[in-house]
């Protein structure tokens, strides 16, 4: 099939060489600290401070670009010769950033423009951009002098490179284990796992399959091995990453954590917060940590009553076989088997009926019976054979590019995101037109076979569509807050949790489902098996959830810092209090807790939960009004996609729901409202 090629300009990644963009980065930073050192004074009149607001937009607009490529590079091909580029660049950006968050002259100009009469007659875009950005120079120590100045910019510099070494440290002792296995180690494996680690083998010039600890390959032995003790070898060694319990402890994270635990209170106490919870809290949506600790610990009442049912459940099929004591490596491997035993449904049924190519074109299609849109794939230069990249059009405009690259391989970093590449901005140029990356590690294609998802890939393939959508979707032209930008972010989880829900609705599973073989879509047996499953563990899984938000939220709110000893103890802690599986003993979860070590969510993994009360409340007006209904459809998009950060997330919510957000919702969607 010959593709057109793309119409946005996109960046030539056949020919990107690490040295140059290197050189780009290097000069973005110039540029800014020329500008930032030229501005010593605020402007004497309205006009030439917006343009100093202008100034600054193109700036943050020049260097996300060249940053976002070269970060991108390193989460999915990381090398040494990447690693250390960005590496190097680390403290010189971090140094950039910490002078724009705490230059006088630049936030009185913003002040100035707030404090004028002009600013009521601002775009509203421009005047929540104003107001957000008054708050972040507040957060970033504005108003700190002297040594607290310099103090901050020290942990900021720090803190960025902690952050790099503990997502490095996880991605090297992931890599680091792999395992050949014989054949009777196979067993139970269906045939398409087999040859998946068979394909490992292969990658690895031997005639025989290995196990490694990317997830397609880790939830297979999991999930089906009936090997026990291989069972728990796999679990050690994936629970045990970037630990001193792992096979080659040069990765261990502790001490990466404790550093990083220390400065970020140290941080929130400059500032003049009691603790970095509540610094975290200061840019979210809700307005406290005791009102985040009391709607998880009210959540976890509620699943609490369904999770000891179902674990129950698991220990009763799990002694038929002789097991007298659940361990953790036994839990997924009889949760399948139960699943089979009480809905007559395997992900290995299920997997011929997802394949990649029919997914994603149901995916689309999804998409534009909701809003009206096109996805059409173009040819545009890729970094990798497994990459593709598409363009949104609206009426036969288009508003928005994407790239996918979803199949998990060496030298890729773990999980499922969507990161922005290129804002929706007005530029002296016109207008530039958003573009994302959409990354996942799904199961790979193996022999001449597209790739069989299995369901939960579907979810979360959906999961960062939507969170795709929302940068691309935006109807707002300036950066700072266009797309997810400016968002609250235990809110910009509602439109990625909010598409999930199609995954589990009858209509688009027909446009999603297809086997492999005989071209059928998902056929009435298996689908009610699938949709009867939909609550199975629900209790479970979401004390989990729960676990690892209290546990963020703990270890961020207690001062001073903790050791090594205390985190763990403070998980423990948390465990017996909600978990109902017991844990192993050498299971150092927290070492490869990447979300909130070297992403976002530090004191901010609670915001999953949070944006699911949103999402399922959103969704049950489309329940109401219809699950495919334009009208909704385009109420959703104009008053939640479209306004990004312009509106608060509570506005836009309400500007859709007509309300204030529910939980009954999404009690409801987890099956609970008879508990």
């Amino acid at each position: 099939m010959t593709l057109e090629k793309a119409t946005l300009p996109v960046p030539q990644f056949d020919q990107i060489s690490l040295e140059q963009l290197k050189q780009n980065i290097e000069q973005a930073i110039q540029n800014g600290q020329h500008f930032l050192n030229g501005l010593t004074q605020v402007p004497d009149n309205i006009q030439q401070q917006l343009q100093v607001l202008e100034n600054i937009d193109t700036l943050e607009n020049n260097m996300s670009e060249c940053w976002g490529i070269l970060s991108h590079f390193n989460a999915v091909m990381n090398n040494a010769e990447t690693r250390e580029v960005y590496q190097s660049l680390l403290p010189s950006l971090s140094e950039y950033y910490t002078q724009l968050g705490q230059h006088v002259p630049l936030y009185q100009s913003y002040q100035h423009i707030y404090d004028h009469v002009i600013f009521s007659d601002l775009p509203s875009a421009q005047q929540s951009a104003i107001k957000l950005a008054l708050r972040d120079f507040k957060l970033s120590g504005v108003a700190l002098e002297g040594d607290a100045k310099k103090r901050y910019a020290e942990i900021s510099a720090r803190l960025s490179q902690l952050s790099s070494d503990f997502s490095n440290h996880v991605l090297d002792s992931t890599q680091a284990y792999s395992k050949p296995l014989s054949e009777d180690q196979l067993k139970g494996l269906p045939p398409s796992s087999v040859e998946l680690l068979k394909q490992y083998g292969q990658q690895r010039e031997l005639d025989q399959s290995v196990a490694t600890l990317d997830i397609p390959s880790y939830l297979a032995i999991m999930t089906y091995a009936q090997d026990r003790e291989l069972r728990e070898e796999l679990y050690k060694a994936y629970t045990t990453r970037a630990s001193d319990q792992a096979g080659d402890p040069q990765y261990d994270n502790a001490s990466v954590m404790v550093e990083i635990l220390s400065l970020r209170q140290e941080m929130a106490k400059l500032l003049g917060f009691d603790n970095y919870a509540e610094y975290s809290l200061a840019s979210k949506m809700a307005p406290n940590v005791a009102t985040v600790e009391k709607f998880l610990v009210e959540l976890a009442e509620h699943a609490r009553v369904p999770a000891l049912k179902e674990i129950e459940e698991l220990k009763a099929i799990a002694k038929l076989d002789g097991i007298d004591e659940l361990q953790p490596w036994d839990s997924t491997y009889y949760s399948e088997k139960l699943k089979v035993q009480k809905f007559n449904l395997s992900q290995e049924d299920l997997k011929p009926y997802f394949p990649a190519p029919k997914v994603i074109q149901g995916l689309f299609n999804v998409v534009q019976r909701l809003y009206g849109i096109h996805v059409v794939e173009r040819e545009a230069p890729l970094w990798h054979a497994d990459a593709h990249y598409y363009e949104l059009e609206d009426h036969g405009n288009v508003i928005g590019g994407f790239y996918f690259d979803l199949y998990a391989r060496n030298g890729k970093r773990g999980g499922a995101w969507m990161s922005g590449f290129r804002s929706r901005m007005q530029t002296e140029h016109g207008l530039q037109k958003p573009i994302c990356y959409m990354v996942g590690n799904f199961t790979p294609p193996v022999g001449n076979q597209p790739a069989l998802l299995t369901h939960d890939e579907v979810n979360t393939l959906f999961h960062e569509f939507g969170h795709g959508l929302h940068h691309m979707l935006t109807e707002v032209d300036n950066i700072a807050v266009a797309g997810t930008h400016g968002v609250a972010w235990d809110a910009v989880e509602l439109p990625s949790q909010f598409m999930e829900f199609w995954t589990w609705d009858t209509e688009s599973l027909a446009l999603i489902s297809e086997h492999i073989e005989s071209k059928e879509t998902l056929p009435h047996d298996l689908l009610s098996a699938l949709l009867n499953a939909r609550f199975f563990q629900s209790g479970m899984q979401s004390l989990r959830q729960i676990e690892f938000a209290l546990f963020d939220l703990t270890i961020h709110k207690l001062t001073p810092a903790l050791d090594t000893a205390q985190i763990q103890a403070t998980l423990d802690d948390i465990r017996h209090q909600y978990a109902v599986l017991p844990t192993a003993s050498y299971n150092r979860f927290q070492n490869s807790f990447s979300h909130i070590f070297a992403g976002g969510y530090a004191a901010g993994y609670y915001s999953y939960k949070w944006a699911e009360v949103l999402a399922s409340d959103a969704f049950d007006r489309f329940e109401n009004e219809g699950v495919f209904n334009t009208q909704t459809g385009q109420a959703f998009r104009q008053a939640i996609l479209a306004v990004g950060g312009k509106d608060t997330a509570l506005d836009a919510f309400i500007n859709f729901r007509g309300r204030e957000p529910k939980i009954d919702a999404l009690l409801r969607h987890q099956g609970w409202t008879n508990n």
